[in-house]
């Protein structure tokens, strides 16, 4: 690139290229990454691939959603009610509907105007993302997290600073690193619950601490819920709108994980927020006027949200927890056969588990990513490399397929391990 800010190209200076951000490394996602790994693929190999690295369940028929959710769809389709653009905001009766559904676990009560609907939980992050970035702003972000934090703020402009989740204490969140990271140009803090990417499930007296420590701060809490009720351990689900009346909160939702239709992409802001904190502070315009200049979930997803919402039964959730408990059971135990990889926190909630590499136990093994790759090589089995989620020599697996793929999927991990194993001499 010279001065003129033209790229030379074919022995001629074009006036064009890509945002440098975009052009550079700063927008990893975990599906690059997970694309990366899956490169090393067999073609037509023997065996058929375990997808343990991305937490997409609804390929497999164990998963699969309820009735009550494809009919809602269908009956929204064919009412021709819903052809029609919607209000960016989202259609009131979704609104309310998701307003309803999560005021029953708070001590308050939502109204639809809380209720902001978005392109999945994916998008409710871009939003909130963008309306916080402004010169010198930085966001305080859980190490290991979700990713795609880290590349809407470098897209963005946000400084990104990391407080760790400790896994001896069950994956808290160090909240002594949170009040040193902070200073007055913070402006939230992100906290994951059930925890992508650790299987952890929050206290609520250790959510009543994260939502202090934010108000000490004077910051807000982003609350990633979007595997809301997916716990299968001791601790039940807590959300983080509870403490609404201590710290401004905005809960990011969709309907993604509790129903198993990620691909329909319907998720949510809510504003937890009884003091009216951020309209004060102007943040609640700010996401009105960014979704104004943004996309809208499928209106016909959204006419479908009331029916299904209202209709689907307790036994269906019932049916998706008893699956996710009996291989996060499986997950943890075959784990422990493997000498060289251990697992600090049993997963009580979300669809993944952290494990920690040791590297001193294997032979022509560089680090998870090159672990990763031989493994799907070698084993055809898919994992995540903990590096791509800030957690090096860590590797992130999800339970959320069927039983039997879950098993031959980590009886290969650990056939490939013992494979590399150095040889004791």
């Amino acid at each position: 690139m010279d001065n003129s800010g033209g790229r030379r190209a074919g022995g001629r200076q074009w006036r064009f290229g890509p945002n440098d951000v975009l052009a550079g490394s700063a927008t990893v996602s975990i599906r690059e990454v997970l694309g990366r790994v899956m490169a090393n693929i067999q073609e037509d190999g023997p065996r058929p691939v375990i997808p343990l690295g991305h937490g997409d369940p609804s390929v497999f028929p164990c998963f699969r959603t309820t009735p009550v959710a494809g009919d809602a769809v269908v009956s929204a389709v064919r009412s021709a009610k819903y052809n029609c653009y919607a209000p960016t905001i989202g259609v009131l009766p979704a609104r309310c509907a998701i307003a309803e559904y999560l005021s029953l676990d708070l001590p308050y009560k939502l109204s639809p105007d809380d209720i902001f609907l978005t392109g999945g939980c994916t998008q409710a992050i871009e939003v909130i993302i963008s309306v916080l970035s402004r010169p010198g702003a930085n966001i305080l972000l859980p190490r290991p997290g979700f990713p795609f934090y880290e590349s809407r703020c470098a897209f963005s402009g946000l400084e990104v600073r990391h407080f760790n989740l400790v896994p001896e204490r069950s994956w808290e969140v160090d909240l002594e690193a949170v009040e040193a990271l902070a200073d007055e140009n913070t402006v939230a803090m992100v906290v994951i619950n059930p925890g992508n990417p650790c299987g952890s499930v929050f206290t609520y007296q250790h959510l009543a601490k994260v939502a202090e420590t934010a108000s000490k701060l004077g910051i807000m809490v982003i609350a990633d819920e979007v595997y809301d009720h997916l716990t299968f351990g001791e601790n039940p689900f807590v959300p983080m709108g509870v403490f609404g009346e201590v710290v401004p909160v905005l809960t990011l939702g969709s309907i993604s994980k509790r129903w198993v239709v990620p691909g329909w992409r319907l998720g949510w802001i809510a504003i937890s927020d009884p003091n009216g904190v951020l309209k004060e502070t102007k943040i609640v315009d700010g996401i009105l006027n960014f979704l104004n200049i943004s996309s809208d979930p499928a209106t016909f997803i959204q006419g479908a949200i009331p029916h299904i919402i209202e209709f689907t039964k307790d036994d269906f959730f019932n049916k998706i927890i008893d699956l996710l408990r009996q291989t996060a059971d499986m997950c943890y135990e075959k784990i422990k056969e493997i000498e060289c990889i251990t697992c600090p926190h049993k997963p009580e909630g979300s669809m993944f588990v952290m494990v920690k590499l040791n590297l001193s136990h294997l032979e022509d093994i560089n680090d998870d990513v090159d672990l990763c790759h031989k493994l799907a090589k070698e084993e055809s089995v898919i994992i995540a490399p903990g590096s791509a989620l800030g957690m090096k020599n860590w590797l992130r697996i999800t339970f959320a397929i069927d039983p039997s793929s879950l098993e031959d999927g980590l009886d290969r991990l650990k056939s490939f391990c013992q494979r590399h194993a150095k040889q004791n001499k």
